[in-house]
């Protein structure tokens, strides 16, 4: 499982990541509220944990933000905001749930566990760029009017959806490196090179009438080719 922790006190992130992680999830961080918006934008969480109090932004924007956008992803705030009516807003701003500091890490990660048991609210929901369709939960990619999967492996599968989910704006590389290898793992310097290559060719000899593009330095973007 994935986990997005929104913190910016870097002493306590890493004290709930190194938990987090012993708990055997997987454990991005992000200090400020725009660099969470640009994770979700490009990495698929299972969850997030949100403080409230970002250098950048209030954390109820941040949420706000967040389902404005249609993103059913679960989110427990975690924040030092102990009083009744801060716990209401929070819940009524779109979280799942809501545990204040200080706080027990086992109760933390049990909080997780409940949420991540909870039916996803986004089944069935498809990408689409040209004649491309990505089915986010069965984990399939097909071409209009075609019944059988296109042949990608699971990164390669995670890589289409980082691009379709960007919406013709360019994937971060270094956004992508962290969603495709989990930390520890060792990659080489054209791993995410050497994987969008590979969709590449096996979209265009498919006859996908999408294009991915290499934004030299920072990444990469797909778009629908014109008719």
């Amino acid at each position: 499982m994935r986990i997005l922790l929104i913190e910016d006190h870097e002493r306590l992130a890493g004290f709930v990541r190194k938990g987090l992680k012993a708990a055997q999830f997987d454990v991005d961080l992000a200090a400020k509220g725009s660099e969470a918006l640009e994770n979700f934008e490009c990495v698929r969480y299972d969850a997030a944990i949100l403080d409230l109090g970002l250098p950048d932004m209030d954390g109820l924007q941040l949420l706000k933000e967040l389902r404005a956008k249609d993103t059913a992803i679960p989110v427990l705030i975690l924040t030092s905001r102990v009083q009744l009516a801060d716990k209401i807003k929070g819940l009524n701003s779109g979280a799942d749930d809501y545990l204040t500091k200080p706080f027990a890490m086992e109760e933390l990660i049990a909080r997780l566990h409940a949420l991540l048991r909870r039916p996803c609210a986004v089944l069935g929901q498809t990408l689409k760029v040209g004649n491309i369709e990505l089915d986010v939960v069965a984990r399939e990619a097909r071409l209009d009017g075609y019944d059988q999967p296109l042949h990608l492996s699971r990164r390669e599968l995670s890589v289409l959806e980082q691009l379709m989910r960007r919406g013709g704006k360019v994937a971060p590389k270094h956004l992508m490196e962290q969603s495709l290898y989990g930390a520890g793992e060792d990659l080489s310097s054209n791993s995410v090179e050497v994987l969008v290559h590979r969709v590449r060719k096996k979209l265009a000899d498919t006859g996908a009438n999408a294009t991915i593009h290499t934004i030299r330095g920072i990444g990469y973007l797909m778009t629908a080719d014109e008719e």
